[in-house]
């Protein structure tokens, strides 16, 4: 089985989007092994650094893996003044951050 045209694009997207959402190829694999993957973590971690190929359907489920930790992962987003517990208008002091206290477990 050759590499399609596609696939090196393919694969240096997912590597990208692995790199950037810090999930492992533990964690990838764990959730395309789940999906009916049928590549190994061996063969997900060789496909990676492209030393072998993998056909389009094994290579989506793998995006699509990828896609869902992504989604699954909550965005961090910069509070708003008002958004500060314990801060009113004009509370803070130029430059002074407050940050709010993590909930108890």
């Amino acid at each position: 089985m050759g590499f399609d045209p596609h696939e090196p694009e393919q694969r240096s997207q997912l590597k990208d989007a692995l790199s950037a959402a810090d999930i492992t190829v533990g964690e990838l694999w764990l959730r395309y092994f789940s999906m009916s993957g049928s590549a190994g973590e061996y063969e997900v971690h060789a496909y990676l650094q492209g030393l072998i190929s993998l056909p389009v359907t094994q290579r989506d489920l793998l995006a699509l893996a990828c896609n869902e930790i992504i989604a699954e992962t909550p965005p961090t987003y910069a509070p708003y003044a008002d958004q500060i517990v314990g801060a009113e208008q004009d509370d803070v002091p130029s430059g002074e951050v407050r940050r709010r206290e993590a909930p108890p477990s």
